[in-house]
């Protein structure tokens, strides 16, 4: 099986150098550092070769920001990577993560029954991450959640998940993790390992790259609303759409 590991890291973040450094040396696997794409380097032309509003339904309610367009390239960087190099799969991970005492243990069950077809989360928080049993070994599962819940900090995307999701992309409306949500129209299996073994660690390296200014309260209320009607037209997509059958529960 070949697998290798991809670090997303924007250059100039310089307070998160020790942390690659970190996760280089942890990672149980050669791991690869993938330039980010910076958002203030994008230019106009740039982003609306890739950026086209509305392309999908549910329409997504917000404008995609500068930080989001970049984190959604530097993705697909990382996609790129594991097609050209012909891997099994990629472990993606970005520059704020960091592994757990359990992580190898989900990685090894993630590993032991790799399709190169699907996609599997490694998420930050348990919320909400409940599903389909696929796959067990000791304490470490794999389950099927529907909808897949949020966040791109780290995941195993096979060859042939990373391919289809660069067709998929070509063009995008929304931020990467909401786009992996639509099953329905990507059609992979978006699986979880848990339990949770890794944490973000932004806050302690300087902030997170993404994430804007504050906003006035009525906007909050405001953007809180979309949000909440957003997220039950997604959770009525996946209901409505049977799930992949690569998620058929497979016991180890």
């Amino acid at each position: 099986m070949k697998t290798e590991a991809f670090i997303i890291h924007l250059k100039r973040a310089h307070g998160r150098a020790p942390q690659v450094a970190r996760l280089k040396a942890t990672l149980p696997m050669p791991a690869t550092v993938v330039d980010a794409v910076d958002g203030q380097a994008l230019s106009e032309a740039q982003i609306a070769r890739v950026y086209c509003p509305a392309l999908h339904r549910p329409r997504y309610p917000f404008a995609l920001r500068l930080s989001e367009t970049a984190c959604f390239l530097s993705h697909r960087k990382a996609w790129r990577e594991i097609v050209d190099r012909e891997l099994d799969a990629g472990l993606i991970v970005e520059d704020d993560v960091e592994l757990g005492d359990g992580f190898s243990a989900v990685l090894d069950l993630a590993l032991s029954r790799l399709d190169r077809g699907e996609i599997v989360r490694f998420p930050k928080k348990a919320r909400g991450e409940r599903g389909k049993l696929v796959a067990r070994a000791a304490a470490a599962c794999i389950v099927a959640p529907r909808p897949p819940r949020l966040g791109m900090q780290a995941q195993l995307v096979g060859r042939d998940a990373a391919r289809a999701l660069l067709a998929f992309t070509e063009r995008f409306d929304r931020p990467v993790d909401t786009t992996i949500q639509m099953q329905w129209l990507h059609g992979l299996p978006v699986l979880t390992a848990m339990p949770v073994a890794i944490r973000e660690v932004a806050g302690e390296l300087g902030g997170t790259t993404v994430q804007g200014k504050s906003k006035p309260i009525p906007e909050i209320l405001a953007r809180e609303l979309h949000r909440a009607r957003y997220r039950f037209a997604v959770r009525l997509c996946n209901v409505l759409n049977s799930p992949p059958e690569a998620t058929a529960s497979r016991e180890n």
